[in-house]
């Protein structure tokens, strides 16, 4: 699965992370570094709790993430 992280700078200078194919998966950060290591994080925790519900599972064989 491919996971595609958009940046964005907001106009108080904070960055946004959103991975698009994850509905609702984004993060704050004070850098680009920081907002993609936190959204990143996130979206283990949902994809983990997508696997324990049995949701996606045959889609989770490799997890890759990509700039957009």
């Amino acid at each position: 699965m491919d996971l595609t992280i958009e940046l964005e700078q907001e106009d108080d200078g904070r960055w946004i992370a959103e991975i698009l194919n994850l509905p609702g998966v984004l993060a704050y950060g004070d850098s680009q570094e920081d907002a993609m290591a936190r959204v990143k994080a996130l979206a283990f925790r949902v994809l983990a709790e997508q696997i324990e519900n049995g949701e996606e599972s045959s889609k989770l064989e490799r997890v890759a993430f990509l700039a957009a």
